[in-house]
């Protein structure tokens, strides 16, 4: 017998009993993703820091444009969970998806830029303008409550530009339109290709009341049959969100370097401070006092209005808090 070959067996006879060996089981886990740090920061920390590898699961990690195409691929039975933005409040109040986990709030990454040679000075001087945004998502919710603090409503006072966010801030730059709601890392191609170019707002203006959670769901059938693999996940999560909380500046660095290279490390800490993370202890109180029930709704309520989604469910039927509270103590 080879050599290699008692190595396997061997192997194969400590895990049966138990044992530490060579063989261990692991899980494999088809997770789409948005590439924006709100919300893949704690993949990849987690990946860095060898937070789900601890926890025996390899992750296929797919990315998407926008949440709404992560949504569609999970119900067609592509994808097991996803981590996404505004549109967590969305798919899963019409019964596709669970969601069980939250990364941050996006307190400022939605962001509403104008061109200088607009005429655009204040949120009034919006009404009839042409604004290229993706509808649908955190961009939109931000947008609708900007326009709505100065009774302008999205959909008759304005001229709304659907398109998908690269293509969005592309029409802005070359001038087809004078205004864009996007989301941060879009903020740094602006920067770069329309110097001139002038925020106008962003969600930070109308946080609480318009507070966007991103997070995680799972497929509905996956949720209710692999419990324990989504508790590894949530336990991997927890690992990287502490990273996050107590070391964001060294966070920040591991994340350009791993994922945001093209975005220089001065520009790229200040996008990562466009969200609000909070300690697992303060994850646990806002999942048990309802704040983020409540929070999923108020962007569920835009969805409703927007989207027409009828009989729709509300957060906290969609949203199941206690396998995170179950499984991280603090």
């Amino acid at each position: 017998m080879s050599l290699n070959r008692r190595h396997i067996i061997a192997a194969a006879s400590l895990a049966g009993l138990g044992l530490p060996g060579l063989a261990q089981t692991r899980t494999k886990l088809r997770v789409g993703y948005l590439h924006t740090p709100a919300v893949d920061s704690h993949i990849w920390i987690g990946q860095q820091m060898g937070a789900f590898e601890k926890q025996s699961l390899d992750l296929e990690l797919i990315q998407f444009t926008t949440g709404l195409e992560l949504f569609q691929a999970m119900i067609g039975g592509s994808l097991d969970v996803l981590s996404t933005g505004a549109v967590l409040s969305n798919f899963p109040a019409r019964g596709q998806g669970k969601a069980f986990l939250m990364n941050n709030i996006e307190y400022a990454t939605a962001q509403l830029w104008v061109r200088d040679d607009s005429g655009i000075k204040t949120l009034a001087d919006l009404k009839d303008k042409k604004i290229s945004t993706t509808t649908g998502t955190t961009a939109h919710v931000f947008l609708d409550r900007a326009l709505r603090s100065v009774n302008l409503d999205s959909a008759k006072d304005v001229q709304l530009v659907n398109q998908r966010m690269s293509e969005a801030v592309t029409s802005f730059i070359s001038g087809a339109v004078p205004a864009v709601a996007l989301w941060v890392p879009f903020d740094s191609v602006v920067k770069q290709k329309l110097p001139g170019a002038r925020k106008l707002t962003d969600a930070s203006m109308f946080y609480p009341q318009a507070a966007i959670m991103g997070g995680w769901a799972a497929r509905n059938d996956y949720y209710e049959k692999n419990r324990p693999v989504l508790a590894k996940l949530v336990a991997a999560w927890a690992q990287a969100n502490q990273q996050i909380v107590t070391k964001p500046d060294e966070s920040a660095e591991m994340l350009q370097k791993a994922a945001y290279k093209e975005i220089p490390l001065a520009e790229f800490r200040e996008q990562f401070k466009a969200s609000k993370y909070y300690s697992n202890a303060d994850w646990r109180t806002r999942f048990q006092d309802g704040t983020a029930t409540k929070w999923l709704q108020q962007v569920t309520d835009f969805f409703v209005e927007n989207a027409k989604i009828p009989n729709p469910i509300r957060a906290e039927q969609y949203f199941d808090p206690k396998l995170f509270l179950e499984t991280v103590q603090g």
